[in-house]
């Protein structure tokens, strides 16, 4: 079997920042095993797989270990592998997933990515969670995710995660975030349980990040227009816009391989 791969920088402007992630084109599904196979070898925080259905795409997403509901940044980079490598001409894209339809669009550029606000609620902060953090964050609310509220960008950065304790929380991860110095709010992301030790870019947090800031700023308008930074390692900056019960997220991206897989099945 041969398969065309392409590995995509997302959130990023030029290669080597922002959050990679491996996408496949394929002409009919994979059985899931092969899928999940080929994430695990890629070692990447998603694959992206998707195949033409009607006038738009099915999509799924694979980190090493599992398969998960709801990808940003593989979202991001399974778009811009349409517009700019197989010749995908209309100016949107709409993406059928676990998550619903998902629509993504040109906007100069930057894509836009059309995703579910997800509110967090609040909570109390589990043992496991205050310990892999190593400190005790002003706020705990949950939704997909934990979402751990600090005081400032300094204390988010210098977070050093114990993975052991974070790997035993219930939920999918921990995402750990505070006021930006030059931006709205900045974030990491920590998901070890799903093979993420800390994610340089998380999309689908920002669906949970953006309401919860739109709010605590005050600017839960009709829209609201937000700056961010996920101030990992390799870093990358997002535009998050709250539309009611919808988040836009935009971002841009770049290509940095493209590959052939070759292997017996």
């Amino acid at each position: 079997m041969r398969l065309k791969q392409y590995q995509v920088d997302a959130f990023a402007s030029r290669v080597f920042e922002g959050n990679p992630a491996a996408v496949c084109a394929l002409e009919s599904w994979l059985d899931d095993a092969l899928m999940q196979a080929i994430a695990e070898e890629n070692n990447l925080a998603e694959t992206a797989f998707f195949v033409a259905a009607g006038e738009g795409f099915e999509l799924r997403w694979f980190t090493p270990v599992a398969e998960v509901d709801l990808c940003g940044h593989a979202t991001l980079a399974a778009a811009h592998v349409l517009f700019e490598h197989l010749g995908y001409a209309q100016p949107v894209i709409t993406f059928s997933t676990r998550s619903g339809d998902l629509r993504v669009q040109r906007q100069g550029p930057q894509l836009a990515m059309d995703f579910p606000a997800i509110p967090a609620t609040a909570c109390a902060a589990p043992e496991a969670l205050v310990a892999g953090l190593g400190r005790q964050p002003l706020e705990v609310l949950a939704a997909d995710d934990y979402l751990a509220v600090f005081a400032s960008e300094a204390e988010v950065r210098a977070i050093t995660p114990n993975h052991g304790w974070l790997s035993q929380l219930d939920l999918r991860g921990v995402i750990v975030s505070a006021p930006g110095d030059a931006v709205d709010f900045v974030s990491r992301f920590f998901a070890p349980k799903y093979g993420i030790p800390e994610d340089p870019v998380t999309g689908s947090a920002h669906c949970i990040l953006t309401p919860y800031w739109a709010a605590r700023l005050g600017k839960d308008g009709a829209k609201t227009n937000l700056s961010a930074r996920q101030v990992s390692k390799r870093g990358g900056n997002l535009g998050c816009t709250l539309q009611g019960e919808r988040v836009v997220l935009s971002g841009s991206a770049i290509t940095v391989m493209e590959c052939e897989l070759r292997f017996a099945t």
